[in-house]
């Protein structure tokens, strides 16, 4: 199967390229294409490549006895397999599945300061046990967060250049419509995009057969294998409380107040029984959590309300494959998102967002109509992101521009069905280039 283009891939470049650069840890959830990433560099940049799977292989969870340093863990190593060959400068050792040998980062600081081998370790799940690992290598790692692929790597995968990326953006920022050609072949992409999702195997056979034949059996399976992440590697009781939890996102979503609610989990569930869950998801990658400010001010992090918040599931291609049928056919076949239009698009911003490495915030006043999606913020300003699934004015958008209550707004970002206009303060773009906000912020100086 053809390897797709990562945005990972300029990373581990930059990463092998500075100086005296520290060992790697790449986090992320299953099946997101870590580890085929990581081979594909690895098998370009050196010369010898020394792959452990602490999974398959768990007789190299041996490779400790004698202690944590370099030499004795290579020695141990090579007396298991004395075809793994390590040459100074020109080795990789990829430990891969650590979430199943945490202890194994514990090396990292002797491997730094020997010196003499690159070391990248990878895992799914890594972040339940993340607070350990990062606790016993403390300031002998890097980290990167890696994400199913974005809309972006979607195009790239789909033959489209950064030529194309870039007229994009040159669209967004000179407030220039697309072409009904131009916005008829990008609307396309985006729904094949959202019903697929961004696992590279599923884009990889679609793309292949052109069709969506074995994407749907492809996601149900990949659901039914982080279930079974979950009773393995959480404790007890909790493992049915944090399905329970994953399970009900989809009624959730569908709601027309999205707040996450435990009743709605299982009936007459309280919050302090399912304490954790939600945080247990959220390390595994499987979800994205959006926060609810107190008020719609800076500073964003200091400024939440801890029992309110909404749950999104990190790939939108999963949350489709979670729909009952008969919403696979109208998805599948008709091209028609009916009654989950709303909460596909909202999941796919959410998804958009967290893979620009925005935090998740949006704000709802009490006994008011006032709410508004999504909150990003600039060097001066808090900027409302509106998801609109229809073509309804937006008032929540307006009357926070427009107050006096709330100085630190005074532009907004609207992504429709439509085309790109600018009727100032408010830049409304498609759904399509939610990909680009963070580089559209960037280069829009006013903001």
């Amino acid at each position: 199967m053809k390897y797709l283009e990562r945005k990972a891939d300029k990373y581990l470049l930059a990463w092998k390229e500075q100086p005296n650069h520290l060992p790697l840890i790449i986090k992320g959830a299953r099946q997101i294409g870590k580890t085929e990433t990581i081979r594909k560099f690895a098998s370009e940049n050196y010369e010898h490549i020394v792959e452990i799977n602490f999974v398959t292989e768990p007789k190299y969870k041996t490779i400790i006895e004698n202690g944590f340093s370099a030499d004795e863990i290579i020695k141990l190593i090579t007396f298991i397999d004395p075809s793994k060959e390590f040459y100074a400068a020109k080795t990789l050792l990829f430990f891969d599945e650590i979430q199943d040998f945490p202890e194994i980062a514990t090396s990292l600081k002797f491997f730094k300061e020997d010196g003499r081998f690159d070391v990248i370790c990878s895992g799914s799940l890594l972040g339940i046990q993340y607070k350990r690992i990062a606790s016993i290598s403390v300031g002998y790692k890097m980290d990167y967060q890696m994400y199913s692929l974005d809309f972006e790597e979607f195009l790239w995968a789909k033959g489209y250049g950064s030529d194309i990326i870039e007229d994009m953006l040159s669209h967004m920022l000179a407030g220039k419509p697309f072409s009904s050609l131009e916005y008829d072949i990008y609307s396309k992409l985006f729904l094949e995009f959202c019903i697929l999702g961004g696992m590279p195997n599923i884009v990889s056979r679609y793309i292949e057969q052109n069709h969506f034949q074995d994407s749907l059996s492809l996601q149900r399976q990949l659901l039914i294998d982080y279930e079974s992440d979950v009773r393995k590697y959480a404790e007890g009781l909790e493992q049915t409380k944090i399905i329970n939890v994953y399970r009900s996102i989809p009624a959730q979503l569908a709601k027309e107040n999205k707040k996450f609610q435990y009743s709605k989990v299982v009936k007459g569930a309280r919050s302090k029984e399912y304490m954790g869950c939600i945080d247990w998801l959220s390390d595994a990658g499987l979800i994205n959590v959006c926060h609810c400010m107190s008020f719609p001010e800076l500073p964003l992090k200091e400024n939440i309300d801890e029992n309110k918040f909404k749950v999104y599931v990190s790939d939108t291609g999963l949350l489709v494959a979670s729909l009952d049928d008969e919403a696979q056919e109208d998805l599948r076949a008709n091209r028609n998102l009916g009654v989950y239009k709303g909460a596909l698009y909202e999941n796919f911003a959410a998804e958009a967002l967290t893979k620009q490495d925005y935090g998740l915030y949006y704000y709802k006043k009490e006994n008011s109509t006032l709410e508004e999606d999504f909150f990003v913020r600039s060097a001066n300003e808090l900027i409302p992101v509106e998801i609109k699934s229809n073509q309804n004015r937006s008032k929540s958008l307006q009357q926070l521009i427009a107050s006096d209550h709330y100085p630190d707004i005074r532009h907004g970002i609207k992504f429709t069905a439509g085309n790109i206009g600018h009727n100032d303060p408010v830049y409304t773009f498609p759904y399509f280039c939610l990909f680009m906000l963070k580089r559209f912020m960037g280069e829009q100086n006013f903001f």
